[in-house]
């Protein structure tokens, strides 16, 4: 069967948003196909993004809200661009448009997005903005999943059940507030005035804890170096990995990042391997197994 974001319907997309931008599509570029497919424009310094899941969509919401509050704020993070009612509704589909950030070839650091955090957690939330629920955007994934075996699927709903059960008994040492959401260096921009940052789908109210867990997975299931963790949690001035509840975090983390792509599994179907390899351990405990990026 066919995806419900094949190139051929998103390049449809990306047509119908560039004639109400008033702008030629031709030579943009696709940066990134997960949650969202985002487009960087050859004919203009905007950056297209089309959500995803359908049953995710309302998150737009969010990221205009957080994006709107940081620029009040000045926080260094990507900017809505200004004069249209945004998200735009181009057919079936939810989109935002952004100013494109100049690439300088500087790769962002652990550091900067600390330092970043740093900013973001010690903000009021603006109102209105959602508290945190882990699972909801997880069962989300799995009840809109493009394809996903009925095995997999009672897995992946009774696993989200056993570790929100887990999540209820920690207590939070740090103070509940704003955060990012989805927190690691792949949403850091290296702008040519520094490093911001994008992508506020997960934005919320909530632990700062929630904050500092996806660079540590990311050195425990992808193998980053551990040398960017420590930097990262030094310049932060707290360590995520020593505290008791950490464990939690880290399953709920992994949940998330295995199921990212159910969304849009047979419009992307280069994902299945690894997709099927987190399953695997997931369901067989192994905790020490190195995971791919999915691209």
């Amino acid at each position: 069967m066919d995806g419900r974001f094949t190139p051929g319907k998103l390049h449809e997309v990306l047509g119908r948003t560039c004639e109400l931008l008033g702008v030629d599509p031709a030579g943009a570029r696709l940066l990134r196909f997960t949650n969202n497919a985002v487009y960087e424009l050859a004919s203009a310094p905007f950056v297209v993004r089309i959500v995803g899941s359908t049953l995710l969509r309302h998150r737009v919401g969010t990221v205009v809200r957080v994006a709107r509050h940081f620029e009040r704020h000045d926080v260094p993070a990507i900017r809505l661009l200004p004069g249209l009612d945004q998200p735009l509704r181009v057919g079936d589909h939810l989109v935002t448009v952004w100013w494109k950030v100049p690439s300088t070839g500087r790769k962002a650091k652990s550091s900067d997005l600390a330092t970043l955090l740093r900013r973001v957690h010690a903000l009021e939330p603006p109102e209105g903005l959602a508290e945190w629920a882990p699972f909801a955007a997880v069962r989300a994934r799995v009840s809109d999943a493009e394809e996903l075996a009925e095995g997999d699927r009672r897995f992946l709903l009774e696993r989200c059940a056993e570790v929100e059960a887990a999540l209820e008994t920690l207590d939070f040492p740090l103070p509940r507030g704003l955060v990012h959401g989805d927190a690691h260096t792949g949403n850091v921009i290296g702008g040519p005035d520094g490093p911001v940052l994008c992508d506020f789908d997960s934005s919320c109210v909530g632990p700062p804890e929630w904050d500092l867990t996806p660079l540590a997975v990311g050195y425990e299931r992808f193998g980053d170096p551990p040398a960017r963790y420590r930097l990262f949690a030094e310049r932060y001035g707290f360590d995520v990995t020593a505290w008791s509840g950490f464990g939690v975090l880290r399953a709920i983390r992994e949940l998330k990042l295995t199921t990212s792509v159910l969304p849009i599994l047979r419009s992307h179907p280069s994902v299945r391997g690894e997709l099927r390899k987190r399953l695997d351990d997931l369901r067989n405990g192994h905790t020490g197994a190195r995971w791919n990026r999915y691209r």
